[in-house]
């Protein structure tokens, strides 16, 4: 990791690379989810390299931020590890301390009151507890799930999902309807809808030729 602060220091520098001179934390803001992205489809590649490989573009985004707040003056990557390094202690009493847990379930019950005690008991907004960088789809499953809205049935949901589909207006509304039953109807089915439409889509682009969308 000091090798990696280090180039980045030396790009960053006076005589560095123009192109990452010019980088601020806004700018990078589509690389960081680009990266994350490409990491999450290497998960599922049948080539095992690819996924240090993805990991470490992740890796170079949090030197990159760390290398431009170090010259801000406002955090530094040391900073950045020692904050994950406590929260993750913090937020695992049962295995650093001397609380007992009885399975996966009071972990994540313990993990989000020990959060809300971190913020002194203050909420947050629904907005602010998905990230607009998440996918849509994503964004729809978190959201469903914090407006209380029960998973149902695999058959209740896919008959909520034709009806949608067959009342919804041809338009963006209607679209986002049927959208959202499928969200709907894929969380009943215990499917991440994300992911799922993410490996078809990859599985559609490795099938088309190198060429494919080019002018003839």
């Amino acid at each position: 990791m000091q090798d990696l602060l280090s180039i980045m220091r030396r790009l960053r520098a006076p005589d560095g690379c123009p192109w990452d001179r010019e980088q601020t934390h806004e700018s990078l803001r589509p690389y960081l989810l680009e990266e994350a992205a490409e990491a999450a489809d290497a998960v599922s590649s049948p080539d095992p390299a690819d996924l240090p490989d993805e990991l470490g573009d992740v890796l170079l985004q949090v030197a990159f931020h760390s290398v431009i707040a170090e010259e801000a003056g406002t955090f530094g990557y040391a900073d950045v590890e020692r904050a994950i390094v406590e929260k993750l202690v913090r937020r695992h009493p049962h295995v650093f301390g001397e609380a007992s847990v009885s399975g996966s379930a009071e972990v994540v019950t313990n993990w989000q009151a020990i959060k809300a005690a971190e913020r002194g008991g203050r909420g947050r907004r629904p907005e602010d507890r998905v990230p607009a960088g998440l996918g849509a789809l994503a964004r729809e499953a978190k959201a469903q799930k914090l407006a209380g809205r029960e998973k149902g049935t695999p058959e209740a949901t896919r008959r909520a999902l034709l009806a949608a589909t067959q009342d919804a207006p041809d338009s963006d509304a209607g679209v986002a309807d049927v959208l959202a039953a499928v969200v709907a109807w894929a969380r009943a089915a215990g499917v991440d809808a994300e992911l799922a439409l993410r490996e078809r889509t990859l599985g559609t682009l490795r099938a088309l030729p190198d060429d494919a969308g080019r002018p003839s």
